[in-house]
């Protein structure tokens, strides 16, 4: 890379960049630059890979000045993006291959802008679709000193110092989901790989040898991370079985127990439910007590998908509504949701500690011969991952700097925001659990299928705005918009606006009955 402060941003030319297929599946056909090394350059001294002292300096400053930047234009900058942006795909800049000799880093850092021009903007406060995070920037900051830094903590030996500030993080989420000392766990890339982790340890406790007949129970509202981790561990389609939910969209507990009865008299092995505590789609909790007692008595493994939910524990209402929470065998988190960090963070918390361990171990090979034993877990004894980034400071850092009351500030007020809102000519589906809050649109006189329609036009009228973004799901056989307020940049303002954006919609279509 060469040195920013003496070089003036080339300009680049658009070109052709064939067919739309070649740019949606990444052709490089376009690009005729050469691969890899393919002339002879003088050695040197010095690489310039090798980023020391005043021109790491140098670099650093330009980086946080563009993301300074980003983010004091971020409270004005659109939340979705109009469909003519997408011509950026084409840009030639965007899709070349890797120069000979580097590029400057402003032009590579106006490139990353262009690039990130046409996205919908998940950062914002106006994000209320699917389950929004945030990105914390704090935990960014914690991302480039593990990035720089590099420790190598798959095992213990190799940073122990920083592995003992991952499992004290650790052990504090054991405690906010009320898991006892003999519990353990690890952080993933999210709650898919979370959620594979824990079937693997519920197999491994129940059915270890023949699984083919086993049979995992969950609701149509538990998310489909659950049906894809038991497909990628091997389990036929059959092994999940769906239970139905009730008018609150809770599991039926008495049909759970039927269900478990006649796959038993079928010949099947049940060995695991799935408890929703804090339901993608409407942020619903499940009987957690209620089932406990079922998997305890019909000895399954119990699994609470906290993914969204399980960071409300650290508020008084959320550790309410989620009471049971505390007796599962295991639980997914995801920071990167209800402790706003950047995608990539997930967490699985598991009851007992050997149980996950036993579930991923095999016999270390003999080029690890020369580590020293440390006192702190090999984290690749406990996990998928062998090689793993150092996920545990960004956790460690915002948590120690901002101090675990910001971020029960922060839920509060999400709680309180998705409680208190009216919505007059919408129909709400009940109150919520959590901070989402699932609304319908009702065509004067129409049919559920007019509905339907109304809701989704609502939907869409309210994201060309630019302002907010929602998304729309599906309970039963009707559709409902979903305003998910989680963001920590999500203000009163952004949610009074969405809401009055529905209304007027709302309003527009009663007035022309």
């Amino acid at each position: 890379m060469k040195a920013a402060a003496d070089i003036t941003p080339k300009v680049q030319e658009n070109r052709s960049a064939g067919s739309a297929k070649n740019i949606i599946l990444g052709s490089n056909s376009h690009d005729q630059s050469p691969i890899g090394d393919t002339k002879t350059v003088a050695s040197s001294l010095c690489s310039p890979l090798n980023l020391v002292d005043q021109e790491f300096a140098i670099s650093a400053t330009d980086v946080i000045k563009f993301l300074s930047d980003f983010l004091s234009r971020l409270p004005k900058t659109q939340i979705s993006y109009p469909a003519e942006k997408n011509g950026l795909v084409s840009d030639y800049a965007l899709r070349r291959n890797p120069p000979e000799d580097g590029l400057p880093l402003p032009e590579v850092l106006r490139i990353i802008s262009d690039a990130a021009e046409p996205r919908i903007n998940t950062v914002g406060g106006g994000f209320m679709a699917y389950v929004p995070g945030g990105g914390l920037v704090t935990a960014a900051i914690a991302d480039l000193i593990a990035g720089v830094m590099n420790p190598y903590t798959g095992v213990g030996a190799g940073a122990p110092a920083l592995v003992a500030l991952e499992v004290n993080v650790l052990h504090w989420l054991a405690k906010l989901v009320g898991l006892p000392s003999t519990a353990f766990g690890i952080l993933t890339s999210g709650a898919s790989l979370a959620t594979l982790s824990a079937f693997l340890c519920a197999r491994t406790a129940h059915i270890p040898e023949d699984f083919r007949f086993g049979t995992v129970y969950a609701t149509d509202q538990t998310h489909h991370a659950a049906a894809k981790a038991l497909r990628l561990l091997g389990f036929p389609g059959d092994a999940l079985r769906t239970i139905p939910i009730d008018g609150e969209l809770r599991m039926e507990v008495k049909l759970l127990k039927e269900a478990i009865t006649s796959d038993r008299a079928a010949g099947r092995r049940p060995f695991c439910v799935v408890a929703n505590a804090g339901s993608t789609s409407t942020g619903t909790v499940d009987p957690l007590e209620a089932i406990a007692e079922i998997a305890r008595r019909e000895n399954l493994w119990f699994h609470v998908d906290a993914a969204y939910g399980g960071f409300f524990q650290l508020t008084e209402r959320g550790r309410r509504r989620m009471t049971g929470i505390e007796q599962a065998d295991s639980v997914v988190l995801d920071p990167h949701k209800g402790l706003f960090l950047p995608y990539g963070t997930g967490c699985l918390m598991v009851r007992d500690r050997e149980i996950l361990r036993r579930a991923h171990t095999v016999d270390k090979p003999s080029f690890l011969q020369d580590l020293e034993e440390a006192q702190f877990p090999d984290f690749a004894d406990l996990s998928p991952e062998l090689t793993r980034p150092y996920r545990g400071l960004r956790l460690w850092l915002p948590l120690h700097l901002h101090g675990v009351a910001a971020f029960r500030d922060a839920l509060d007020q999400k709680l309180d925001l998705a409680g208190n809102q009216g919505t007059p000519n919408l129909e709400l589906i009940g109150s919520p659990d959590l901070s989402i809050v699932a609304v319908r649109c009702s065509a004067p006189g129409g049919s559920a299928l007019d509905n339907d329609d109304a809701t989704l036009k609502m939907v869409a009228q309210v994201n060309a705005t630019g302002r907010i973004f929602l998304s729309t799901t599906r309970i039963g056989e009707q559709v409902f918009a979903r305003i998910a307020i989680l963001s920590f940049r999500t203000s009163a303002r952004d949610v009074a606006e969405a809401v009055m954006a529905m209304q007027n919609f709302a309003n527009q279509l009663a007035e022309r009955d």
